[in-house]
């Protein structure tokens, strides 16, 4: 209900945004051609990082709750301190990270990522999980400054098309995640965790080796 009320204010509000119509007609396959060197490999590794995402997030509840044997309501206060140190670090890292340089922030971002769920199966106790679940909210570090950069490497003709092809790519490729991470739970509960952890790991590579810093920074 409280999604329908704000969805309700907000629809008036974007009827006062107006952006013109771009006139050319410039293709899908042209819009990929117009990627940026390094748009394409960062479009790579985001996409493992959100593969090893999406194998393990969707199992998280899951795992602490039958596994761990923590509470619902414990599990609860665990995303409750994620949504809270993602709220507190999202601001502040976007501007640290346009003063002193993108990279290490989407760096940082995607050592989360990979952490995160391997740090779910090793963590025995709720004093342990609260340290995984902040490690949880700050995968969110480096958004600002990653989409900064998508943005920055963007045809400044075609930027929204560009924008919304990478997104498309990459929602289309990490579909299968989950499907995979629930064939790997039924082989054993931890094996998605640890098989999405080595996948964040390639991500991570990937983009610390393909994307240089005056690249990121733009």
């Amino acid at each position: 209900m409280i999604t329908i009320v704000l969805a309700g204010l907000t629809l008036p509000l974007l009827a006062r945004i107006n952006i013109p119509r771009a006139r050319d007609a410039v293709k899908l396959a042209g819009v990929w051609n117009s990627f940026h060197s390094a748009l394409k490999p960062l479009l790579v590794s985001d996409i493992a990082i959100r593969t090893s995402e999406g194998m393990a997030d969707i199992f998280v509840v899951l795992y602490v709750t039958d596994v761990t044997r923590v509470t619902v309501p414990r599990y609860g206060v665990l995303v409750a301190i994620e949504l809270a140190t993602a709220i507190l670090v999202y601001i502040p890292s976007a501007k640290l990270a346009a003063r002193s340089g993108r990279k290490p922030f989407v760096i940082a971002t995607f050592v989360c990522f990979s952490l995160f769920p391997v740090a779910v199966v090793f963590a025995h106790t709720f004093g342990q999980l609260i340290i995984v679940f902040v490690i949880g909210g700050l995968r969110e570090m480096g958004e600002p400054a990653r989409k900064a950069i998508i943005v920055d490497l963007s045809d400044r003709q075609l930027r929204g098309r560009t924008v919304g092809l990478y997104y498309l790519i990459r929602s289309l490729s990490i579909t299968p995640a989950s499907a995979i991470g629930g064939l790997l739970w039924k082989v054993g509960p931890s094996l998605p965790f640890i098989v999405a952890a080595a996948i964040g790991v390639i991500g991570t590579v990937l983009f610390t080796a393909t994307v240089r810093e005056p690249e990121a920074a733009f």
